[in-house]
């Protein structure tokens, strides 16, 4: 099987994670800088298969849009434009940040390591993901 990628998209950095094979678990990658995502996908699915892309679409609590919202929707389009061969889910990330966080510490990490940005970003990807990968189970 082919692994599914999530992007917590943010106009500074992308936090990226995928799933295992099996599709299964979602392990956070790389947080890149979001003028390089496009190409730092194309090169990884030169070494492995991606089935989808699951992206995180920003919303508030009454589910409209958030100021990041359009960032996220860009990211989208451009993910259809150069990789019109994978689909390209959407998935609610309200409080995923905040999820990251507390689950970094849950982990035990250090406080320098709590404050990491990128860290949070790709953790926050693999919360979506492993989100998606429930709500796909549920169906």
């Amino acid at each position: 099987m082919a692994r599914i990628m999530a992007v917590d998209y943010g106009a500074k950095r992308v936090g990226l994670a995928v799933t295992d094979p099996l599709q299964i678990i979602a392990t956070p990658l790389d947080t890149v800088h979001s003028k390089d995502l496009m190409e730092f996908i194309r090169k990884y699915i030169q070494q492995e298969v991606v089935e989808a892309f699951v992206v995180g679409m920003p919303r508030h609590l009454d589910s409209s849009d958030t100021t990041a919202t359009a960032g996220a929707k860009g990211c989208v389009t451009l993910l259809r434009k150069h990789f019109p061969q994978i689909p390209v889910h959407l998935h609610d990330e309200r409080f995923t940040s905040r999820m990251a966080q507390q689950s970094i510490l849950a982990g035990g990490a250090k406080k320098k390591d709590r404050q990491n940005k990128e860290l949070v970003d790709k953790v926050s990807a693999a919360i979506i993901l492993q989100s998606f990968l429930e709500s796909k189970a549920i169906r």
